[in-house]
């Protein structure tokens, strides 16, 4: 086989076999296909597209590019649990421990935040002594242990998405979606989970603009799980205004605590239940979604997700006495109101907007390798629907400087539209697709 080849065959609109795409993919471990060809190859792919059953074998040959888990040790069903990214998603630092705490193993590696799209991993290194680097077998003794890990992506780990995900970026073929999902879906594959929730965001703040782009998506990706024979579900979250109040690391993980205590933002707990609910139904643990949702809301009302979430903190190194004093998290030295310059209903809420000021303050990467302020950010006072008075705070901007502060509040301000008319919220959960 000859790369050229290959590429032409994708440029012509013919389907590769899977021969030819694990030749492809073993040529680019090997060093034998060049960067230039893959890049000719990933744009090819982003123009033509790829048939299901190809975007199943892309995701197959990635996945055996490099090691792959093993946790039936841990127990009949681990889940996991994976979010296209939004701004203030923290729904892991609550589906874990609510899972977890529910008698359902979660054993989920994360990633960092690029552009206006938080990381777990970037959330949870707020915490003091937290380690979010862990070998395989400390992965799996976490798990087995505590009933929940969350730990930073490996490069032995579908290699293979490693290479094409950095050609990608520099080749503008990041928009593909037989690339997102093979991308996506290779990653939870090698991972070991039996079965993934998919948090597929959709709206301003999310990579997904519109509800047809989403489903796309989501349909794609469990197309995958089913032809390699891991249960899959996607549920289609709104991202048109932040979830939840917090934008920024430690705020975020001050906000996980109170949803556990029983006091989060509705919106977050409505979609952290939903999310859960899918993994305790796919596990056996409950005999359809809703019953499932009211196990999780019994879990949280109980206490028992707060405290597997101090275990799980302690478990990897963390210091959990910030579970009982917030104050103990990372603080920004400067708070500044953003005031509302007339009284009105709030008609929307730019989260994309709010993302990017949340880069500009340091609590995001512009790009990979950026370091990150962990305690600066922004806590928001209103949603959509809600009614503000001239003058009341629109939100708080946590920041290092006053300038730093200053610098952003503009943009946060502009973020919220006002009408004079009551306008109606917008729902967090748009569709499931299973």
């Amino acid at each position: 086989m000859r790369a050229a080849d290959i590429i032409a065959a994708k440029r012509d609109s013919r389907e590769l076999s899977a021969e030819e795409i694990n030749w492809f993919i073993s040529g680019i471990m090997s060093g034998h296909v060049t960067d230039d060809q893959v890049g000719a190859w990933l744009m090819a792919v982003c123009i033509r597209g790829m048939a299901p059953r190809e975007t199943a074998d892309l995701t197959r040959a990635m996945v055996a590019s490099g090691k792959r888990l093993d946790l039936s040790s841990v127990g009949p069903f681990v889940a996991d649990k994976h979010s296209t990214g939004g701004v203030g998603d923290k729904t892991t630092l609550v589906v874990a421990p609510l899972v977890a705490a529910a008698g359902v193993p979660v054993g989920k590696m994360s990633g960092r935040g690029l552009g206006f799209s938080g990381g777990t991993i970037d959330k949870l290194e707020s915490i003091r002594g937290f380690k979010t680097q862990l070998s395989a077998d400390e992965f799996l003794e976490t798990v087995r242990k505590v009933g929940i890990v969350v730990a930073a992506q490996t490069s032995d780990l579908a290699p293979a998405d490693g290479v094409l995900y950095k050609l990608r970026d520099v080749t503008a073929t990041v928009e593909s979606l037989p690339l997102i999902a093979s991308s996506i879906m290779s990653k939870k594959i090698a991972a070991g989970a039996n079965g993934v929730v998919l948090d597929v965001k959709v709206g301003k703040g999310a990579f997904m603009k519109t509800h047809e782009q989403a489903r796309e998506l989501a349909e794609a990706m469990r197309d995958i799980g089913r032809d390699v024979g891991l249960q899959a579900r996607a549920v289609l979250s709104g991202m048109d205004q932040p979830l939840g109040w917090a934008v920024g690391n430690a705020l975020e993980i001050k906000e996980a605590v109170q949803t556990l205590r029983g006091e989060g933002p509705g919106d977050l707990v409505e979609v952290a239940l939903t999310l859960g609910s899918h993994l305790l139904h796919m596990a056996g643990k409950a005999n359809s979604v809703d019953e499932a949702a009211d196990v999780l809301r019994s879990v949280l009302d109980s206490g028992k997700s707060l405290s597997k979430f101090r275990e799980f903190v302690e478990a990897q190194g963390g210091d959990s006495a910030f579970i009982d004093d917030p104050d103990l998290l990372p603080n920004a030295p400067v708070q500044r109101e953003v005031t509302s310059s007339s009284s009105g209903y709030i008609a929307s809420i730019d989260a994309e907007a709010i993302g990017r000021a949340s880069v500009e303050i340091g609590a995001g990467r512009a790009v990979k390798g950026d370091s990150i302020d962990h305690s600066v950010g922004f806590v928001l006072h209103y949603k959509i629907g809600d009614r503000v008075e001239r003058g009341g705070s629109l939100a708080t901007i946590h920041a290092a400087s006053s300038k730093a502060a200053e610098a952003v509040a503009p943009s946060i301000e502009t973020a919220f539209s006002l009408t004079r008319e009551q306008v109606q919220a917008p729902p967090s959960v748009l569709e499931i697709v299973q």
